[in-house]
Parts: structure tokens; C-alpha cells; sequence
């Protein structure tokens, strides 16, 4: 699985993907909560990574608006979890450091 999480034109690029799947989200925030990580831009949200059920799935999900569908998911490993939060905290882009902390210890 390929990956990567840098900055690119003013916010935080991520990506995965493997001869499956893609996932990319461009963000300017990320909201964590216990379980959750939300990807804002622009103040709205657009996507969120989440632990489905309390199980090993680690799931990131787009907002779109296509064909009547409010999301897309994909399953993703938690080595790209991790980098997405150490990257929008090492850029100040985490709304919350403690509830990052919190997130880091329950689902990571």
C-alpha cells in the first residue's frame, strides 16, 4: 500500500491506495474525538477516519454529495492513521491537542 500525507497548495494532503482502492482527502483541520478524526475545509466537513465498532477496522470516509450517496469508505491501516494525526499536529492543524491524545490511546 502506497501512501503519503504532506502539505500541498495551503493544507494537508493525504492519500492511500493500493490496486483496490484510493483514498484522498485535502484538509485545513482535523477535529479529534475519542474514537473519531474529522477532516474539515473550509469549516465544512469532508470526510472522517473511525474505529468501526470497537474492532481492528480502521475506517476513513468522504462526505459527497454524488448519486444520493453521503459517503464513500474504505478500510485504512492505522500506520496511515497515524500519520495523518502527527502531521496535522506537527503543522497546527488539530483543533484539540488533548482529545488527540485521548484519540491516540483509545484507537491507536
Amino acid at each position: 500500500m502506497e501512501s503519503v500525507v504532506t502539505e500541498h497548495d495551503g493544507r494537508l494532503l493525504a492519500r492511500i491506495e493500493n490496486d483496490r482502492m484510493v483514498f484522498e482527502v485535502s484538509f485545513d483541520r482535523l477535529e479529534p474525538t475519542d474514537v473519531t478524526l474529522r477532516f474539515y475545509r473550509n469549516g465544512e466537513k469532508v470526510g472522517s477516519i473511525y474505529n468501526d465498532d470497537g474492532t481492528e477496522h480502521t475506517m476513513a470516509r468522504l462526505t459527497t454529495a454524488r448519486d444520493g450517496n453521503d459517503f464513500l469508505g474504505v478500510e485504512v491501516p492505522k500506520s496511515f492513521v497515524t500519520a495523518v494525526l502527527d502531521a496535522a499536529e506537527e503543522t497546527g492543524r488539530v483543533t484539540d491537542d488533548i482529545a488527540a491524545e485521548g484519540y491516540r490511546l483509545r484507537v491507536l
